[in-house]
């Protein structure tokens, strides 16, 4: 039970409220005994010492005080006063503390002590009026007299089942909301999972590809500082700032989709496109890959040998294609440095395929320092429904991707 139902149950049920009752129904009857006419019920002829009627009363009420904590047992000793009552002559005071042991049995009890004082009712009232018309003979008096217990037995039994089913319902209820509560706290965890992962992956995707060219780029600037081709230098620091505009774009792009964009006053990039893979093929070339592309998606050329974004194709499956090129030209600039890459971009009926493969590096074992890189891929993939596979085919590093298209017509 969390913090708040604990509180409110502890104030539905004070430790003060028990004795408080017991007190009132003996001050009460204390009254009604000082009125002989309201406290003694008709037919009783001799009437005890009002001292016997208090200490009955006190006994009865004595029972009040466990009538929530242990309702068998306060019943148990209504019952015994409630006996002494009867040899004395029936008195109001008494049957008023019974009917509200009665009630407190019922609703605090067990279920098998709720089962058992509905059962006791019709008991109840066949054999007063058996016994009623047996001593008497009179069908009259015996119907009255089965009517007068089933106020004092009927009323306080179906009523105490009454609040019982009302306050199961509530904790019935109170238990469904606490397990949806706790089913939205771990779909909520979950959902934080899997986004940190997919920003994880997002960020490494649009930041190691761009860095570790800076890197590689910047490692070859200094090794010809002192004595390089001025315009192989301007063409690697021209590859440099491209890298770390786009770099920063798309690090702006990604912030904007965090913040949600609440003001709606910035505009979040458009995702890389297969028309923007001219880009990463001439990074991969000035970091030093001796990069081949060969399209067969049936589009004209767009950026030297790359051929531009062919229509129809779902963004999902584009920007997927576009990751998993960057990821495995960085792999390839990162493990296998001046390789020579073969970069195949094909299309089925249902599938786009995409295939990157390098020559093995002599100091560099078969996917060494395979981490996140293929990972991400393999989710890109996953997340459209593909598969990604990696490993050394004909001696070479092959990384081969099936995007399913959905039957989308070009």
């Amino acid at each position: 039970m969390s913090g708040p139902l604990r509180v409110l149950a502890t104030w539905a049920r004070p430790p003060w409220r028990d004795p408080l009752i017991a007190v009132a129904l003996f001050t009460f009857g204390a009254v009604l005994y000082e009125v002989q006419d309201l406290a003694t019920l008709p037919g009783v002829v001799d009437q005890p010492s009002p001292w016997v009627r208090l200490l009955v009363l006190a006994v009865c009420c004595s029972g009040s005080l466990l009538r929530a904590r242990r309702p068998p047992l306060a019943l148990a000793i209504g019952l015994v006063g409630t006996g002494v009552d009867l040899v004395l002559g029936f008195s109001a005071p008494v049957l008023l503390v019974l009917a509200d042991l009665m009630f407190a049995a019922v609703h605090y009890g067990s279920r098998r002590l709720g089962r058992a004082m509905v059962a006791v009712v019709p008991v109840t009232l066949v054999g007063a009026l058996v016994v009623t018309l047996a001593t008497t003979g009179r069908l009259t008096l015996a119907f009255l007299t089965a009517v007068q217990v089933a106020a004092i037995v009927l009323i306080p039994v179906w009523w105490g089942m009454n609040v019982r089913q009302h306050r199961d319902a509530a904790a019935a209820e109170r238990q469904r909301a606490e397990q949806a509560t706790r089913i939205a706290e771990l779909d909520r965890r979950a959902a934080i999972t899997n986004e940190r992962a997919r920003m994880a992956r997002d960020l490494h995707d649009v930041v190691a590809g761009h860095l570790s060219a800076i890197a590689i780029q910047s490692e070859a600037v200094l090794s010809m500082a002192d004595g390089g081709d001025p315009a192989t230098v301007r063409t690697v620091l021209r590859s440099i700032r491209e890298n770390s505009v786009r770099s920063l774009t798309e690090m702006r792009a990604m912030i904007d989709m965090l913040r949600g964009d609440e003001d709606g006053g910035r505009e979040v990039a458009a995702p890389p496109r297969l028309a923007e893979i001219g880009d990463l093929v001439g990074s991969a070339r000035a970091s030093g890959l001796q990069v081949s592309v060969r399209n067969a998606l049936g589009t004209t050329t767009g950026s030297d040998d790359v051929a531009e974004s062919p229509g129809g194709l779902p963004a999902a499956v584009e920007l997927a294609a576009y990751r998993i090129v960057q990821e495995a030209l960085t792999n390839a600039v990162r493990h296998a440095p001046g390789s020579r890459v073969d970069l195949v971009l094909e299309r089925t009926v249902d599938d786009v395929l995409v295939t990157v493969t390098n020559t093995l590096p002599a100091r560099h074992p078969p996917g060494g320092g395979a981490g996140h890189g293929l990972a991400g891929m393999r989710e890109r993939a996953r997340a459209t429904g593909g598969t990604v596979t990696a490993g050394v085919v004909d001696g070479r590093w092959r990384v081969r991707a099936a995007l399913p298209v959905r039957g989308d017509d070009r």
